[in-house]
């Protein structure tokens, strides 16, 4: 199998796709996930996992906002991880990531996930080679260990060009609205755009049993609406029915 190939796979919708159509399409599938999602707590026989990955603003706290929050909020929870703790670095690197898996019923949204511990950490050379390898090992076990409890896991990597990344974080200096956002060690991190590449490349071959979506992410309406559609036909693949009614001891 060839291996993945970043800077190969677009970045942009395909020039025939309208931003109008995705947009209404968009607002269709919402409407679907709301009634999917009902569908999924009531069931409660299957949890879904999805894990966002991408570099610095390739908009995954827009993507969580535009496609999640049609739903019940009772029935999604997001989780961000940042740097571990000093708790969590004395555990196995996996130990605070198992503590955030949903439960049947439930949809959990990883906002960058244990891919840090084989990404940040082999551009920075916190590990190397060897250790980043069994760590994908660990990754492929615990994925495979989800599955067979029920859990539905969905793999997202942006994919956002390294020019759009640039505009964007110049936007966060230069707009009152995103000033929030801004964190000076970005550029530094984009400096480091073919280091990350290539990790990223070597994660999504290495930890592909459960297969990565790679989604142009230059256009916020476009990423919105692939991820939307991916989990639409993953809740009707599922073929859920509504309990019926409980009855009671006689």
């Amino acid at each position: 199998m060839a291996k993945t190939k970043l800077k190969k796979i677009p970045t942009a919708a395909p020039r025939d796709v309208r931003k109008e159509d995705c947009k209404r399409e968009l607002d269709k599938i919402l409407a679907e996930l709301d009634e999917l999602q009902n569908l999924l707590y009531a069931e409660g026989k299957h949890a879904i996992l999805i894990i966002i990955q991408g570099m610095d603003a390739s908009g995954k706290d827009g993507l969580t906002r535009d496609v999640f929050t049609s739903m019940n909020p009772q029935g999604v929870n997001v989780h961000s991880f940042k740097e571990p703790t000093p708790e969590e670095l004395a555990h196995d690197f996996l130990w605070r990531i198992h503590a955030q898996t949903p439960q049947k019923g439930m949809i959990h949204i990883f906002n960058r996930s244990h891919y840090e511990d084989v990404l940040v950490t082999r551009v920075h050379r916190m590990i190397d080679d060897k250790e980043a390898k069994r760590r994908m090992e660990a990754i492929n076990d615990f994925e495979r260990l989800l599955i067979n409890n029920h859990t539905q896991i969905l793999k997202f990597y942006l994919n956002i060009s390294h020019d759009e990344q640039l505009k964007r974080l110049e936007e966060r200096m230069e707009k009152p609205e995103k000033m929030w956002k801004y964190n000076a060690d970005d550029l530094q991190e984009s400096a480091l755009w073919d280091e990350y590449m290539k990790y990223y490349e070597d994660a999504i071959d290495g930890c592909n049993e459960v297969p990565w979506h790679i989604i142009p992410a230059d256009q916020n309406w476009y990423k919105s609406y692939l991820v939307a559609k991916a989990l639409r036909d993953l809740f009707k693949s599922l073929k859920m029915k509504f309990p019926g009614l409980k009855r009671g001891k006689s």
